[in-house]
């Protein structure tokens, strides 16, 4: 995994909603290859840090820097040439229902970068083999789909534009343990065949001890620690000690430390 200057950098970061603030003085690195988690408690702004990289949300003050540039100071083409090299899963999916799941994963091509219906298509359905759902699952719509398979056609979609970085928003939830877990193997194959670069919101344990190479801890409006899990779950923070030392992350932690890549 490459440590030299961030894909993604962000500096001094503010949102707020009125006088309610989300976030103040934030820093945070994606770099590249990695798989980045973020972890919070209810309200610490995950999310809302996820929209204002992708630029679904204007921060108040600060800087995120992608590939080098500054999002805020690129004029709106430039700007939407840049998020075209992001993938994005939302947490419910984000499916257009009236679509099969093969019109859904094409559209991001038939309208980013005008490929023919036929050829956008064929393409969907090269993606949606690729997160492992079965041929016949093209020409189903979301409605007829489980949960599990709703978040690999919405990974697909994701995936549509070949992107450099994902952006996942919980995308555990609502799966039973056996499905996240194979979503959480997925994400580790995809990042090493694709070289993907990912930023991870999670609270599943699980997913950070079998997929991050370094977590974030979002507390009191900035991140409170971002490093290996082995060194932020033994920082002395009440909120740190709380969620990486109780029982469900000792049991997290027991099966699976990640495997070295050899």
């Amino acid at each position: 995994m490459s440590h030299d200057y961030p894909l993604i950098r962000i500096r001094d970061l503010v949102n707020r909603f009125g006088d309610h603030v989300v976030h103040e003085h934030l820093d945070l690195d994606l770099y590249p290859g990695e798989i980045l988690g973020v972890v919070g408690g209810s309200g610490s702004g995950k999310s809302v840090l996820l929209r204002s990289i992708v630029g679904l949300r204007r921060p108040n003050a600060g800087s995120i820097e992608v590939f080098g540039e500054d999002l805020q100071q690129l004029s709106d083409q430039r700007r939407s040439r840049l998020e075209r090299r992001f993938g994005v899963l939302f947490q419910r999916g984000a499916l257009f229902s009236s679509l099969n799941l093969q019109e859904n994963v094409a559209l991001p091509m038939i309208e980013h970068i005008g490929l023919k219906r036929s050829e956008a298509e064929f393409l969907a359905r090269v993606k949606l083999a690729l997160v492992g759902l079965p041929v016949n699952a093209a020409l189903q719509t979301p409605a007829e789909l489980s949960g599990g398979m709703i978040k690999r056609a919405a990974l697909a979609r994701a995936l549509a534009l070949d992107p450099e970085v994902l952006f996942l928003d919980e995308p555990t939830a609502g799966l039973d343990p056996i499905g996240a877990a194979d979503f959480d193997q997925l994400l580790l194959t995809l990042r090493n065949a694709l070289g993907l670069s990912v930023f991870l919101v999670t609270h599943d344990l699980d997913t950070l001890y079998t997929t991050c190479d370094r977590v974030a801890v979002l507390s009191q409006r900035h991140v409170l620690a971002a490093d290996r899990l082995e060194v932020v779950e033994n920082v002395d923070d009440p909120w740190i000690r709380d969620y990486f030392n109780g029982p469900r992350a000792r049991a997290a932690r027991q099966p699976h430390r990640p495997l070295e890549e050899s």
